[in-house]
């Protein structure tokens, strides 16, 4: 039986790059924009354009999903998860690093189905790692299957 998620998976991955590219480009540019408005203003700006560029991607190719955003729930929205396929979005994970100019930011994704988790995507932008996880199949960082430590805390 085919994956009916993959390909929104794959998606999602791809997405993730786009919008870290933009993240980065925001993190090269930070003192230049910061002397003409306040770093709220221009975490805001990115937020909102990293989010925006995710979910119009989103929505082209997959038009009856539905959206959880931070931005958009910040601003109003309802954060309603219902059984409909959604999308939760973090655009700019790691907002107070992202602020002082300091590389821990990520793109985070989430995608839910009748309430329940699918896959998510941890893109690290200016690391280029790309963490996945598949309900029922594991956790990859670049495709390579990430394991659980057997040390304990003892």
């Amino acid at each position: 039986m085919a994956d009916p998620w993959q390909e929104a998976m794959d998606h999602a991955v791809a997405v993730a790059r786009k919008a870290g590219a933009v993240i980065r480009d925001a993190l090269q540019n930070e003192v230049k924009i910061m002397c003409k408005s306040s770093s709220v203003d221009l975490v805001t700006k990115t937020d909102q354009k990293v989010e925006q560029l995710i979910i119009a991607s989103v929505k082209e190719k997959f038009p009856d999903h539905s959206f959880i955003g931070e931005e958009s729930v910040a601003a109003g929205q309802p954060c309603i998860l219902t059984d409909n396929p959604t999308w939760i979005i973090d655009p700019v994970d790691g907002t107070t690093n992202f602020v002082h100019g300091f590389p821990f930011v990520a793109v985070s994704i989430g995608f839910a189905v009748k309430k329940e988790l699918e896959f998510g995507v941890v893109y690290s932008c200016v690391e280029d790692k790309m963490y996945t996880g598949r309900k029922g199949k594991g956790a990859f960082c670049d495709g390579e299957k990430l394991q659980v430590s057997d040390q304990t805390g003892e």
